[in-house]
């Protein structure tokens, strides 16, 4: 681990804060904007459509939603709906991809509002879609929310089980659902948690896997010393991808939460957002011989490529063969050493 490059694979005309992978159409979607500023900066949400040219990764503009005097600051997808955090209001979109007429291969997505409400006192800081349909959001205001609709299902309580040995107060971060991948019908939701005040010498940032059924915490690990800015969980569940104010990005393995990657200041400015390649639909196609891509966006606007590469793994037939063959040896060795020993 240590500092490396990462490429970059677009760059916006406003600061990106937001970023979801549509698995069904692999397209890619980017939000962010300058606000209610009157600076001249517009915000918008950007479909990107991704492709693999000469075996590299690359993404083109395919279509610019302006989303008028606010920016999104999170979103998440499930399905046909888009949810996007807009200060301290949440907004349900209905995304749909449609095939244009004749041999063309692009998608035009469509929006359509169709529920809005208020969710925190003060900004959202991140928001999760589950399978069926429950909303979990996560605010300044140091509460984690479960919600069906716009009907509060109940809250969750890291505070009470975390670190004993931690006396600073703690917020809520970021939060993604997740698959479990021995367990089909399994559902997680993972969470970070950070110091809620910034201190000379900061205590660590957590982690946190939880029951995706009663939202009970299951696992929590230390994710160490950065402040963490934002999280997301690939399509099987497998990984984890980090991002940090001072932006570096990481990628950890879902069930032990180790860390597997790691690019040192790969931004140089905050993380505001990260997301998988989906592993089904064009995935694979896009993902070529590396095991998993993490998408990154940041403040400066751009979007960068991280690859893991597929990790080395020894056949079980070879293990086998191997521990056959050092009980060999050592029985030779034992007959050498000791005669008459069989």
């Amino acid at each position: 681990m240590g500092r490396r490059r990462a490429p970059e694979l677009y760059r916006a005309p406003f600061p990106l804060y937001a970023l979801q992978v549509d698995p069904s159409t692999g397209l890619l979607i980017a939000a962010g904007g300058g606000g209610a500023a009157k600076t001249g900066i517009k915000n918008g949400v950007h479909f990107l459509q991704l492709e693999l040219i000469n075996g590299r990764l690359s993404a083109s503009l395919l279509h610019s939603h302006d989303t008028e005097t606010r920016a999104t600051m999170n979103l998440a997808l499930a399905g046909d709906i888009l949810a996007a955090g807009q200060d301290a209001h949440c907004q349900l979109l209905r995304f749909q991809a449609h095939q244009q007429q004749g041999n063309k291969a692009e998608k035009v997505p469509s929006l359509e509002k169709v529920l809005e409400f208020k969710a925190h006192e003060g900004e959202i800081e991140d928001l999760a879609l589950g399978p069926d349909g429950k909303l979990v959001t996560v605010g300044r205001d140091l509460k984690a929310s479960v919600w069906q609709k716009d009907q509060l299902v109940t809250q969750l309580h890291w505070q009470e089980n975390g670190p004993t040995f931690s006396s600073t107060p703690y917020r809520y971060q970021a939060c993604r659902f997740g698959q479990v991948p021995d367990q089909p019908a399994g559902l997680r939701l993972f969470t970070v948690q950070i110091p809620h005040k910034r201190l000379r010498q900061p205590p660590p940032c957590y982690l946190t896997a939880w029951d995706g059924s009663n939202f009970l915490p299951l696992r929590t690990k230390s994710c160490g010393h950065e402040v963490v800015s934002c999280l997301d969980v690939s399509e099987s569940g497998t990984f984890l991808g980090l991002g940090t104010v001072t932006g570096s990005v990481a990628i950890y393995i879902a069930f032990s939460l180790q860390c597997l990657y790691y690019v040192r200041e790969a931004h140089g400015i905050v993380v505001t957002d990260v997301a998988f390649l989906p592993e089904k639909g064009r995935g694979p196609e896009l993902l070529g011989s590396h095991e998993t891509a993490l998408f990154s966006v940041a403040v400066d606007s751009r979007c960068q490529l991280h690859l893991l590469p597929s990790r080395r793994s020894v056949p079980v037939w070879l293990l086998l063969l191997l521990c056959v063959g050092l009980i060999i040896v050592t029985i030779l060795l034992l007959q050498s050493a000791f005669p008459g020993f069989l």
